[in-house]
């Protein structure tokens, strides 16, 4: 009862339930939502400071950047209920949502930019961290000799998870939204005489299938660029079939400020107990994950499964999948 009361009071101020709905919609530093509130930067964060001791919001340091978002933890979940019940028609709330889409858009286009400038060298940027022999090792590995008919590699980049798992599949479709990288990905490809291999324009956050079609989901050092990562690991799950598992490739938490700026990174790597959490909401089970340590960066590969017995091959085809995808 006291934690309940708690909470309400914390959110019970104009200020306050803004803040809740722009959380509740992604993660947020406390200049964005000074910019988006047209608010000072002191009273923004006397606001936040309130909601996070009322239990609504939490707050996370990633070098020099502090991000808030609607809290996990807690039974009643009352920051996500607030939200859901505040009108998306009130006018505040609505002009409040058309600021932080701008905010979004400016986001999508640093990361273009940045992907469209570097396409071509996308695996000398990669290696400069973390030896790549021994990820993708690891990564092989991770599968356990199982069979994989079908794969989806999210955020393909230059396709060199299809090119490695090539091999060990029958057919693979690799989804980016960048063409420059696309380009890059149909030349590899063609060069290697993959035929059963094929890239496609997508967005992880929508993913162009609407049904489970893959065995194996890969998101290969794509979620420090996303800015919501749970969605993207959400939807990478929506697609698995049954039996069928997800392998996520990216950084353990770091402070190396300079790959916001210089690379367009938006996190600064995850913590086990972080991607796990994303990974159970989103129906699979996780794995032990495995840890790569580098200098100065240490490579994780979270795995995870959906349970349930393996799809036969009367189930939705690979041709059908990529007819979707046309369309």
């Amino acid at each position: 009862m006291e934690e309940l009361l708690t909470g309400l009071r914390a959110a019970a101020e104009p200020t306050r339930l803004r803040l809740l709905a722009l959380c509740a919609a992604n993660e947020l530093t406390v200049t964005e939502l000074t910019t988006i509130l047209g608010q000072s930067q002191p009273r923004v964060s006397r606001h936040l400071k309130l909601l996070c001791e009322g239990g609504l919001l939490e707050r996370f340091r990633e070098g020099n950047w502090v991000f808030y978002r609607l809290a996990r933890l807690g039974g009643h979940k009352l920051g996500e209920r607030l939200a859901a019940l505040l009108p998306a028609d009130d006018p505040t709330i609505r002009r409040d949502r058309e600021r932080l889409s701008e905010i979004e858009r400016e986001r999508e286009r640093t990361a273009s930019q940045y992907f469209a400038a570097n396409a071509h060298q996308w695996g000398a940027i990669r290696s400069l961290h973390v030896d790549e022999r021994d990820v993708e090792a690891a990564l092989v590995e991770a599968l356990d000799g199982r069979p994989v008919r079908d794969l989806l590699d999210i955020g393909t980049g230059t396709g060199r998870m299809l090119e490695l798992f090539a091999p060990r599949v029958e057919h693979a479709v690799g989804i980016d939204r960048s063409r420059d990288m696309l380009a890059v990905a149909r030349v590899n490809l063609e060069r290697a005489m993959l035929r059963h291999c094929t890239v496609r324009l997508g967005e992880m956050y929508q993913l162009p299938f609407t049904q489970p079609a893959f065995d194996l989901v890969i998101l290969h050092q794509v979620l420090h660029f996303a800015d919501r990562p749970a969605e993207a690991v959400a939807e990478a799950a929506r697609v698995l079939r049954p039996g069928g598992r997800l392998v996520i490739v990216d950084f353990a938490p770091h402070q190396l400020e300079n790959l916001r700026e210089d690379h367009a990174h938006r996190r600064l790597g995850f913590a086990d107990g972080e991607v796990r959490d994303w990974m159970g909401k989103a129906g699979l089970r996780p794995l032990p994950p495995a840890h790569l340590a580098g200098a100065p960066l240490t490579v994780v590969i979270w795995s995870a499964e959906r349970d349930g017995a393996k799809l036969m091959p009367t189930e939705p085809t690979h041709e059908k999948m990529l007819h979707e995808a046309h369309s």
